[in-house]
């Protein structure tokens, strides 16, 4: 266990933040780099997983994009890219400009066993559970970090917002280094459990023998740094899967967690719309949405596009 007050600067409390902190303006300059890609690749087509950002001149975009992952890596460790020109792109050459923008921070690597590499984010009108992850529900969701539930984890997750949905669906991030902060503070007791392991819910997203569970700690050091894996809904279910009741400390440090994550002035929160992209590192950033209603037409869902990025390793789900 870290026994240490982390004062890095993605160690933050919302309330502390300045208005606007990791916010980013698309400038002219990008605007114009921006359409003058989506012409030049609706002109020579190639599938989406072959673009890469030498491929096509875009210094303004670059410049913009180096500035984002430098904020990832030693600054507040989240970004909200405002916005993409979605008049002049629309979605197809939305989706290509979020590739080419992902890829000049990491490479952007498979996020279901099925090997898709970039993911819809959508109602389907099912229930979250074993085989149906809540990203694909309008349900309520806990903070956690992406693919926390199996073999590798992305080092960064973007988000592109198409569409928007018809009322809800807020998005909120937290420092998970605040949080760890909190409860060094008040339940070192409990802390020191998140450091042992937990079984998580896989989510059919495996070979079809493999363990439906995985187990690992939530949080765990690495170089006298702290990385996390998060996700209490997975964990409740891993933990029914693999036949072993979760323990009481278990239980209680997760709540101490989930309570201490959700405190007044501990996250910031926005509501994503049309245009707008989101990064996270997703190390030591948990994130999370309300729950939403969505439109009745099928055209007008409320619609995200996500990129796992990781340079690490193999492109595969498991790495």
């Amino acid at each position: 266990m870290l026994d240490r007050a982390f004062t890095d600067a993605n160690a933050w409390r919302g309330a502390e933040l300045a208005p606007g902190a990791g916010h980013f303006t698309v400038a002219a300059s990008v605007t114009d780099e921006l359409t003058n890609a989506t012409a030049e690749l609706a002109a020579n087509p190639l599938p989406l997983a072959a673009l890469r950002p030498d491929q096509i001149y875009m210094p303004a975009t670059q410049a913009l994009m180096a500035e984002v992952k430098k904020t990832l890596t030693k600054g507040i460790g989240f970004a909200l890219i405002d916005r993409l020109p979605l008049g002049s792109t629309g979605e197809d050459g939305a989706r290509m400009l979020f590739w080419l923008m992902g890829s000049m921070i990491e490479r952007p690597v498979a996020q279901n066993w099925g090997g898709d590499m970039i993911y819809d984010v959508t109602d389907t009108g099912r229930q979250p559970g074993n085989g149906t992850r809540p990203d694909k529900t309008s349900a309520e969701q806990n903070f956690h970090t992406d693919n926390s539930y199996n073999l590798c984890t992305p080092n960064f997750v973007g988000l592109l917002c198409l569409r928007g949905a018809k009322a809800g669906g807020t998005s909120h991030i937290v420092s998970l280094k605040a949080a760890h902060n909190a409860l060094r503070d008040t339940n070192p007791k409990l802390l020191k459990r998140l450091y042992s392991p937990f079984y998580f819910d896989r989510q059919r997203e495996h070979a079809p023998n493999d363990a439906m569970t995985f187990s690992h700690p939530l949080f765990v050091e690495n170089d006298g740094e702290l990385l996390a894996r998060l996700s209490k809904f997975q964990v409740i279910n891993g933990q029914q899967l693999a036949g072993k009741p979760l323990d009481a400390a278990g239980v209680e440090a997760l709540d101490a967690l989930e309570e201490a994550m959700s405190a007044p002035g501990m996250d910031v929160s926005f509501q994503f719309e049309p245009g707008q992209i989101q990064f996270l590192n997703n190390r030591v950033i948990g994130h999370r949405r309300t729950r939403f209603t969505d439109w009745p037409e099928g055209n007008r869902k409320r619609l995200l596009v996500r990129l796992w990025l990781r340079d690490q390793g193999r492109p595969f789900y498991n790495g």
